[in-house]
C-alpha cells in the first residue's frame, strides 16, 4: 500500500514540474516580446508608456517655449511654474528673473506672495476647528467672539462662521479701510461697526477681506494663539511647506525670493514690497513652487497628505461645495463665458471646457498668483508671478490644462486677442480720463482761503486723512498714502494719488467741517469730520467748563462725564456737548447749535448759545 502510494506522489509530482515548466517559458516569452530593451537594473516600462513619457516631454517643450515668447510679450519678469498629475509632480520650474537687476533667476523655491490664494488655507484651518468640535459652521460668530459688531444689529445677530468666508456677508470690500495703514488686526476688527453695508446678508456675492480677516482673527481667539502659528503647526508642517511664511519682512531673509514689479506709463519697474500683515487670514502668506505643489497635493488627495490625514475627506469636501453663486464671472480662466461660477469655502467653483475645476487667484502689489486642481482628473498647477495685474498668469494656467487633459489649443489665440484686447482697455483708460476732465467746471474758485482746509479728518473706520497747506497749494496723506491736491472746481480738489476726488463741506456757519470721498464705490461717499484739538477731550482742560449758568432767567448746569461735558436744563433732556473748536462745543444729534465759552484772565465768566436765528448769553453763577 505505501508502495502504491508512493508511485502516485512521485507521477503527481512530475505533472506539476510539467505544467511549472511551462508557465515559465510562457512568462519568459511574454517578458522578452514586451521589453526587448530592458537590460540589468532598468525600471519596467512598456513601449505605450515610454510613447506617453516621449509625448509629455514632447509637450513640455512646446510649453516652455510658449511661456518664454509670451514672458516677452507681457514684459513679465519672472514665473514659476508647477504641474502634477496622479501623485507624481510633471513640472517644477522658474522662469526669467527674481530680481532684475541683479540677474537672479526664479528656481521652484523662489518666494512670491500668493495673495489671497492665502483664503483656502484659512478655511482649512476652521475646517479642522469644526472637526474637533470647537466651532459650528453654521453657528453664529457672536457664539465665539461675543465683541463681533457690524453697524446693522439684525445681521451681526445673524453673520455664521460659514458666511465669513463665502463672500455673502452684505458688506462690500472696504479695502481701503485696512489697505496700506498700520492699525493692528484687532484694530480692524473693533472698526467693522461702522461700515456701511451695500446689501442684506446673503443676498449677493460681494468679495470682501475683512471677512477673512475675521475668520482668521477667531481663528487665533478659539486657540489662544494667532491664525500665522495655528496654520504653521496644522498646516505647514505636516505639508512640509519649510519655504513657506506669513509676510513679506521673513521673506526678505529668505536667500530665495522675488522683488514685485509693477507697471508704470509703460514701463515695468521693481516697487516696494506692500506689507499686509494686518489682514494676513485674507492674503499675506508667501510660498514657492515646491511648496504650492505639496498643497495641491493635499487636496488631489481629499485631506491626505502622504499617511497624514491633515482634514478629513468629509471636511475637505465641504471647501469645494458650492456656498455661494456668482451673478457675474470673475478673473479670465476660461475661454469662453459659458461655465457657471461658484464660490466654495476658500475656493472658486467651475467647470472647465466640461472639465470641474477648484481655483483662487491672489493679487498683491507687484505679485499675482493662480491655484488649481481637478478633482475629477487627479491634475493640478499652480502659476507664480512677479507682475501685478498680468493676463499672463491665466493665459499660462489656460495652456496646461489644455495641455495636460489633451483638449484642442486654445490659449495661443486667446493670448493673443487678449493683448489686443489689454491694449485697447488701457486707450479706454485714457479716454476716461479726457471725459472727466469735460466734468469739471471752468473758471471757478476755492470759497475759503487754503488754510481753512488744513486739519486732519477722521472717520471711526477708515481713519485720519490729514490736509496741509503746502507752499500754493495743499497736501494730503491718508494712512501710507502721501499726495498732492490740485483744485478741480469749487470746493472740489483732485489727488494725486490712489484717493481721487475730494469734496470739502461746509456747517451752517460757514466752517469747512467735512470732508467726502468715493474710497468705497458701492456705498455713499465717506464722510470724514474735522478733529477737534485733542485738549479738548483732556478731561483738565474740559473741567473750567463746569459749573451753572443764569439765561434769561434759567439755571443751566455744565457736568463733567467722563470726557465730554453735558449740558442740563431742569425739565429738558441732556445734551451732550461735541468738542469743535478752541472752546467751541456743538449739540451732539442737533445741526447748528453751538456752545461757546467766554474767558476773561484765564477763568470761564460766560457762556453764549448760538442758534441758527439767534444768540443767547449766560454769566457763570457758580
Amino acid at each position: 500500500m505505501r508502495e502504491v502510494n508512493s508511485r502516485v506522489k512521485s507521477g503527481f509530482l512530475s505533472v506539476l514540474l510539467f505544467f511549472s515548466f511551462i508557465a515559465c517559458l510562457l512568462s519568459l516569452t511574454t517578458t522578452a516580446s514586451s521589453e526587448p530593451n530592458r537590460t540589468g537594473t532598468e525600471p519596467l516600462l512598456s513601449a505605450d508608456a515610454s510613447k506617453q513619457n516621449a509625448k509629455l516631454e514632447k509637450k513640455l517643450k512646446n510649453f516652455r517655449a510658449f511661456l518664454n515668447e509670451e514672458m516677452k510679450k507681457w514684459e513679465v519678469p519672472g514665473v514659476g511654474v508647477g504641474i502634477i498629475k496622479k501623485g507624481k509632480v510633471v513640472l517644477a520650474e522658474g522662469f526669467g528673473l527674481r530680481n532684475v537687476e541683479k540677474k537672479l533667476p526664479v528656481t521652484p523655491n523662489t518666494l512670491f506672495a500668493i495673495g489671497s490664494s492665502s483664503k483656502a488655507f484659512t478655511t482649512m484651518g476652521l475646517g479642522i476647528l469644526v472637526e474637533e468640535g470647537k466651532i459650528e459652521w453654521d453657528k453664529p460668530v457672536r457664539n465665539y467672539l461675543p465683541s463681533f459688531k457690524l453697524k446693522d444689529e439684525i445681521i451681526t445677530a445673524k453673520m455664521t462662521v460659514r458666511d465669513l468666508v463665502t463672500h455673502r456677508c452684505g458688506l462690500p470690500r472696504h479695502d481701503a479701510m485696512w489697505y496700506g495703514t498700520t492699525f493692528s488686526r484687532k484694530e480692524i476688527f473693533d472698526r467693522l461697526q461702522f461700515l456701511d453695508f451695500s446689501a442684506d446678508l446673503r443676498s449677493t456675492y460681494q468679495y470682501n477681506n475683512l471677512m477673512y480677516l475675521t475668520a482668521g482673527y477667531l481663528i487665533g481667539q478659539i486657540t489662544t494663539s494667532s491664525w500665522e502659528e495655528f496654520t504653521r503647526e496644522r498646516i505647514f508642517k505636516p505639508l512640509g511647506m519649510t519655504n513657506s511664511n506669513f509676510s513679506v519682512e521673513d521673506s526678505k531673509h529668505s536667500d530665495d525670493y522675488s522683488l514685485p514689479y509693477l507697471r508704470k506709463e509703460d514701463k515695468v519697474e521693481a516697487i516696494p514690497f506692500r506689507n499686509i500683515d494686518n489682514i494676513g487670514p485674507a492674503g499675506s502668506i508667501n510660498s514657492c513652487v515646491n511648496d504650492m505643489l505639496k498643497w495641491i497635493s493635499l487636496h488631489l488627495n481629499k485631506g491626505k497628505f502622504g499617511d497624514k490625514q491633515i482634514i478629513s475627506e468629509t471636511a475637505h469636501k465641504e471647501m469645494i461645495t458650492p456656498a455661494m453663486f456668482l451673478r457675474e464671472r470673475m478673473l479670465s480662466l476660461q475661454p469662453d463665458d459659458e461655465s457657471d461660477m461658484n464660490y466654495g469655502l476658500g475656493w472658486f467653483l467651475e467647470t472647465y471646457r466640461g472639465h470641474r475645476l477648484v481655483h483662487h487667484g491672489g493679487s498683491i502689489d507687484g505679485f499675482y498668483a493662480l491655484v488649481a486642481f481637478l478633482p475629477n482628473d487627479d491634475l493640478g498647477a499652480v502659476v507664480l508671478t512677479n507682475l501685478g495685474g498680468t493676463p499672463l498668469l491665466h493665459i499660462t494656467m489656460g495652456y496646461i490644462l489644455d495641455m495636460m487633459l489633451d483638449l484642442d489649443p486654445v490659449w495661443i489665440k486667446l493670448s493673443q486677442e487678449r493683448f489686443e484686447k489689454a491694449k485697447r482697455e488701457r486707450e479706454k483708460e485714457k479716454e476716461a480720463e479726457k471725459e472727466k476732465e469735460k466734468e469739471r467746471v471752468a473758471n471757478t474758485t476755492p470759497s475759503h482761503a487754503l488754510e481753512a482746509y488744513a486739519g486732519e479728518f477722521e472717520h471711526p473706520a477708515y481713519g485720519i486723512i490729514s490736509i496741509t497747506k503746502d507752499g500754493n497749494g495743499l497736501k494730503g496723506k491718508f494712512h501710507t498714502f502721501e499726495f498732492n491736491l490740485e483744485h478741480w472746481h469749487f470746493d472740489v480738489f483732485k489727488s494725486s494719488e490712489r484717493v481721487g476726488l475730494i469734496s470739502f463741506l461746509t456747517n451752517l456757519k460757514g466752517d469747512i467741517d467735512r470732508l467726502s470721498v468715493s474710497i468705497e464705490p458701492a456705498v455713499s461717499p465717506i464722510v470724514f469730520i474735522r478733529k477737534s484739538p485733542e485738549e479738548m477731550k483732556d478731561p483738565k482742560f474740559l473741567s473750567k467748563f463746569v459749573g451753572e449758568y443764569e439765561i434769561m432767567g434759567t439755571k443751566l448746569t455744565i457736568a463733567l462725564s467722563g470726557n465730554s461735558l453735558i449740558a442740563n436744563v431742569p425739565s429738558q433732556p441732556s445734551l451732550e456737548l461735541i468738542p469743535y473748536k478752541e472752546r467751541e462745543f456743538m449739540v451732539k444729534g442737533v445741526e447748528g447749535y453751538t456752545f461757546r465759552f467766554i474767558e476773561e484772565n484765564g477763568k470761564v465768566v460766560e457762556l453764549l448759545i448760538l442758534l441758527p436765528q439767534a444768540t443767547l448769553r449766560g454769566k457763570k453763577i457758580k
